[in-house]
């Protein structure tokens, strides 16, 4: 048990909000000393793997130029357009919608989302117009002409927004044997002695997927609730 300590350090680090890079190569270098490694085997171990894998640094360097110029082209904007015309939705229904449409199509293996490329463009923006629009139906005569969140909603909503794509993508690549994670966990009950099939890791992530996602709706719901009541304060702290 003492060589999942790793996981024991992302938590504490990531709740104290350390840099997440320190955080996880310090987990990865306390399990492999724990597990017998030298430091200069954790070292070399992370030199391989950073080269078997740079086209994922090579992704980021590409997909954060391109998103860059898309926003200082109106792209966040435009976003915003398009939900404020919606007048059913709400924070909460376009962060659900999102969860589900990120959840089926990585379930197929097609994976159209990511915080960089689909949540601080596209997803974000559009929650927080929605919530604004939540704000203007309360009848808020000050603060829907400013058309600004309070700050402390305004980080709620992204904070849900971030979640809406962890959740839809995490839980939902489980489901198909096509995505790496699957087989990572097949590979690790192997190394347990445990020959566990890959359809049957696929079929045993629907109920786990199914389960995060009524977490989700909970969650949503629990956010336009958060908006109605701070909409209804504002309300009666305005001056009469």
């Amino acid at each position: 048990m003492i060589k999942l300590i790793g996981i024991l350090v992302v938590a504490v680090g990531f709740a104290l909000r350390f840099n997440t890079l320190l955080v996880v190569m310090a987990a990865g270098i306390i399990t492999g000393m724990v597990a017998g490694m030298s430091f200069n085997e954790i070292m070399e171990l992370f030199g391989k793997y950073f080269v078997e894998n740079r086209y994922v640094t090579l992704t980021v360097l590409l997909i954060v130029p391109v998103v860059g110029l898309l926003e200082r082209h109106g792209l966040r904007e435009r976003a915003e357009a398009l939900i404020s015309k919606a007048k059913a939705a709400t924070a909460g229904r376009v962060l659900l919608i999102y969860t589900a449409i990120r959840q089926i199509s990585i379930a197929f293996g097609v994976n159209i989302g990511g915080h960089p490329q689909m949540v601080r463009p596209l997803v974000a923006p559009m929650a927080e117009a929605a919530a604004r629009q939540q704000f203007k139906r309360a009848v808020l005569p000050a603060a829907a002409s400013s058309g600004e969140l309070p700050d402390k909603l305004a980080e709620e909503v992204r904070a849900n927004a971030a979640a809406a794509e962890n959740v839809g993508n995490f839980f939902g690549e489980d489901t198909v044997f096509a995505v790496g994670a699957v087989l990572l966990i097949q590979g690790v009950l192997k190394g347990q002695g445990q020959d566990v099939g890959l359809w049957a890791l696929s079929l045993w992530g629907i109920p786990t997927a199914l389960a995060a996602f009524c977490v989700m709706v909970w969650r949503t719901q629990r956010l336009d609730r958060r908006i109605r009541e701070q909409a209804h304060l504002a309300k009666t702290e305005e001056p009469q």
